[in-house]
């Protein structure tokens, strides 16, 4: 299983970015409805959404890293970009991307409040 972690935070993105994909608690079952829609045409996967006043991130899990996981990555981009509402090119000027060892390694930093 290899898990790739998209996100933007207080470090790559001012405030009022931020604010375009910041999630309200009732916003976040249907936000990630709409995800897992878009994943399903690729490879079998799985996704989560951490939203926080400081952070985004999307996780998501697939069972390799291939050709056919990299269409996950740009459908996750494509999805949160437009969420946002702004452009891939803006989105992307502004997030991190970790894969595998990095990723989960920046998940438990995170949830400890190592990475806050």
């Amino acid at each position: 299983m290899t898990v790739l972690t998209l996100g933007l935070n207080h470090t790559t993105a001012a405030v009022d970015l931020r604010g375009r994909f910041a999630f309200a608690v009732d916003q976040l079952a249907p936000a990630l409805k709409t995800l897992h829609a878009q994943l399903r045409g690729g490879a079998q996967s799985e996704a989560a959404l951490l939203s926080t006043c400081n952070r985004t991130e999307l996780y998501i899990a697939t069972g390799s890293w291939d050709g056919t996981s990299h269409q996950l990555r740009h459908t996750a981009i494509d999805w949160l970009s437009h969420t946002g509402g702004v452009s891939t090119d803006e989105l992307l000027r502004h997030t991190y991307e970790l894969q595998g060892d990095q990723a989960a390694r920046h998940a438990f930093r995170v949830a400890s409040g190592l990475d806050s």
